[in-house]
């Protein structure tokens, strides 16, 4: 992992073997970074992703094994119980151009990665959603601005 801060920016570069999920986290904790947009592009040869099940409230994976284009990331890096969290989605194709996509668990990149995160000011935590069984933004109920 190799990364450069530039402003309210940090862009990040993976190599091959890394995982993105966890080197999104552990850049997070050695930064102390509480609340980050998150995007990026890549390559992976292996992937989990998923549609969470509203009904069964459970994550339900896609295991993908073959090389891979993450021909997006998107998603927000908040706090939960004060740690890093994590909320990504992407899209991937291989090379026919089908695409997967849903929630990004892992992706073990296979070449390369770059990603952008634009740090925001303040901290966003996770709380747990009993109706949804989902770890929602907590803010402000009046819209309020909260830091």
């Amino acid at each position: 992992m190799r990364y450069e801060h530039k402003g309210n920016h940090i862009l990040l570069r993976l190599e091959r073997g890394e995982e993105l999920c966890a080197s999104l986290l552990e850049l997070a904790r050695r930064e102390k970074i509480s609340l980050a947009k998150v995007e990026g592009l890549g390559a992976s040869d292996h992937c989990v992703v998923g549609l969470y099940r509203l009904d069964e409230q459970r994550f339900s994976p896609v295991t993908l094994e073959r090389p891979l284009e993450i021909c997006t990331v998107t998603g927000s890096l908040t706090r939960k119980n004060g740690e890093p969290y994590l909320h990504l989605h992407g899209v991937l194709a291989d090379e026919t151009g089908a695409c997967w996509g849903g929630h990004l668990k892992e992706a073990r990149i296979s070449a390369t990665a770059e990603l952008f995160l634009e740090l925001l000011p303040g901290t966003v935590e996770r709380v747990h959603d009993e109706k949804t069984g989902l770890e929602l933004w907590k803010l402000d109920p009046e819209g309020g601005m909260t830091q």
